[in-house]
């Protein structure tokens, strides 16, 4: 009877520990989760100055630095957290960035620079082929532009909605390259946008610390994304696409 009993006691104790465990491990996951996404602006801003810093630099023959594409992809991977804030209506442009920067992720395994792939892509004549790396390397860059217009619209006004601003970056960034399906479910979806202070809320920031982070991403991405242009533009390759 006594033994029947010690082992009951050693099962419930065990069942009671490995809850703990579980709840614990389930704290621990939330809070890095947490810290994480409270990280995550600054992380974004800080890997795209670091891209400017090396675009600006130069090398032992005095000519500028190449950017190698597994850097660009770590960055460019920070971004997906910004488009998940968003909600609904930017979910096509999430998966679809998601998408194109896992497949150049792959692709830096194979090349070392972003103009590897577009002088492997005009060799073969694929720079515009469906699932080719240029194509995915332009896709990734509007994504960037995108969020570069929707800061510089969410810097320039403080109204509680944000459908005005993110309906004006999307149709300057976005818009001209999609189908009308498409068009059609982002501006469905722009009712769903959070509102500035969920926002904020979502990203951990204020108005104040969220400003200054904006306006350095904006600063950091735009010679990132000059860059890219210029790698197409100087192999005679037209932006319109």
């Amino acid at each position: 009877m006594h033994g029947t009993l010690d082992t009951r006691n050693t099962i419930n104790m065990d069942k009671v520990e490995c809850r703990f465990k579980d709840a614990r491990a389930m704290a621990d996951f939330s809070t890095a989760r947490k810290t994480a996404t409270m990280a995550s602006l600054s992380l974004i801003v800080g890997s795209f100055e670091e891209l400017a810093k090396l675009l600006n630099s130069r090398n032992g023959r005095g000519c500028k630095t190449d950017l190698r594409l597994d850097v660009f992809c770590e960055a460019c991977s920070l971004v997906s957290v910004l488009f998940n804030c968003l909600g609904l209506a930017f979910k096509f442009a999430r998966m679809e960035y998601v998408t194109k920067v896992q497949n150049l992720v792959e692709a830096s395994k194979a090349y070392d620079n972003l103009h590897d792939i577009l002088d492997m892509d005009i060799a073969n004549d694929t720079v515009k082929a469906p699932g080719s790396h240029s194509r995915n390397l332009r896709r990734v860059r509007q994504g960037l532009d995108l969020v570069r217009a929707l800061f510089e619209q969410f810097l320039s006004t403080n109204d509680y909605s944000l459908k005005e601003a993110a309906s004006t970056a999307y149709a300057q960034v976005c818009a001209p390259y999609h189908s009308w399906t498409v068009r059609a479910a982002v501006s469905a979806g722009m009712y769903t946008l959070p509102t500035r202070e969920q926002l904020l809320l979502r990203l951990n920031e204020n108005d104040q610390s969220a400003g200054k982070k904006m306006r350095r991403y904006i600063n950091a991405s735009v010679p990132v994304i000059e860059y890219i242009d210029e790698l197409f533009i100087s192999r005679n390759i037209k932006l319109n696409w």
